[in-house]
């Protein structure tokens, strides 16, 4: 069998087979080209504190000792900022043994500043599932920025599914950038298995460079698109003197890379999250992209990367220009049957700076 992500009509085999099993059929557009959107359950259960069960542990064993109380989602509830809530999700899974996970959250819900991670039985480390894993799946949310209303059934993260070896090297990233042109930079920065991304603040036209999110705002409703009002939740931020931004802690950016991103139909990648070399900060909760991001022929003339930038202890100085992550490139084992752009109706591509598909 080909190593690889596994592409859309390999995770709908997986389903088909049992391997894939929910407590009600998949949504229509549910399978992604690389990956399955995850859905909610019909219940949350807040907990003081985010945990991992251990290898001695289901969550469920875990639950019984850390849930504080439990709330109803059938028809639709508020999370608030601040709280960590554990979601058993409607998908379960009985991998074969050379097939594994990994789960990120999906774009829109990184946009939000919506920190999810997937939980296993018996886990160890937060969104990898191993290879021939057999179990229910379970969603740790914690929004950081906007209280969130979800509901059983809205979709906030996605898992991939891959077989053998997927990841580039440097020198496959190097050998693909040559051909296929993975980033708009003239002289690419790869190394450490990945390409350079930095960070654009010389913005737009009108020199907007991002937006700031805002406190003390209303509620977003994840499953309702254009539905709030941007000024309502977010400060728009213009270019400062010098190409400078001082990053705050504890609070939200919404920023856009310099280079403009390409993802072959036969690859995926992913960004890095977080890299100490760089700064003590985060660039990106939502890490996939799909075959055909930014690919011309999907709809796409490469197409900019969205920051979800928060800075740690201490307050931190962007400059233009500069490195703010790597973007890793993975193989996949077949191609998929839609690519991201064209085929799909999909958000993101073509973008430059660009808030959630929330907000109008």
């Amino acid at each position: 069998m080909t190593e690889g992500i596994l592409p859309d009509r390999e995770i709908q085999a997986l389903h088909e087979a049992g391997r894939i099993v929910s407590s009600r059929p998949l949504d229509d557009d549910q399978v992604q080209p690389a990956s399955l959107d995850l859905r909610l359950g019909a219940r949350a259960h807040r907990v003081r504190a985010s945990f991992l069960p251990g290898r001695q542990r289901s969550v469920e064993e875990a639950l019984n000792r850390f849930s504080l109380h439990v709330v109803d989602l059938s028809e639709g509830a508020v999370l608030e900022t601040g709280c960590v809530y554990i979601v058993p999700l409607m998908e379960r899974l009985s991998l074969p043994p050379e097939v594994r996970a990994a789960a990120n959250p999906k774009s829109s819900t990184g946009r939000l500043d919506i920190f999810t991670r997937v939980i296993t039985d018996r886990a160890q480390e937060f969104d990898k599932v191993p290879a021939g894993y057999e179990g229910q799946l379970y969603l740790e949310i914690s929004p950081r920025t906007f209280p969130v209303l979800v509901r059983q059934g809205s979709r906030l993260s996605q898992i991939r599914f891959r077989r053998g070896r997927a990841t580039l090297t440097s020198d496959e990233i190097s050998t693909l950038h040559e051909g296929e042109g993975l980033t708009s930079a003239l002289d690419a920065n790869i190394s450490g298995g990945g390409i350079a991304l930095s960070v654009d603040l010389t913005g737009d036209a009108d020199g907007m460079i991002g937006y700031r999110g805002k406190r003390h705002t209303g509620v977003v409703d994840v499953d309702k698109r254009d539905a709030h009002r941007i000024l309502d939740f977010w400060e728009p931020l213009h270019r400062g003197e010098g190409g400078v931004l001082v990053l705050d802690p504890n609070e939200f950016y919404i920023l856009v890379s310099e280079e403009a991103v390409h993802v072959p139909p036969d690859f995926a990648a992913e960004m890095t999250p977080f890299d100490p070399l760089v700064g003590e900060f985060r660039v990106h909760y939502a890490g996939f992209f799909d075959p055909g991001f930014g690919h011309s022929g999907a709809g796409g003339t490469g197409s900019r990367a969205v920051l979800e930038v928060r800075s740690h202890e201490v307050p931190f100085i962007l400059e233009h220009g500069q490195i703010v992550g790597r973007l890793i490139y993975e193989r996949m084992a077949a191609r998929p049957g839609r690519l991201y752009g064209a085929d799909l109706k999909s958000n993101y591509q073509a973008q430059r700076l660009k808030l959630s598909k929330h907000f109008s």
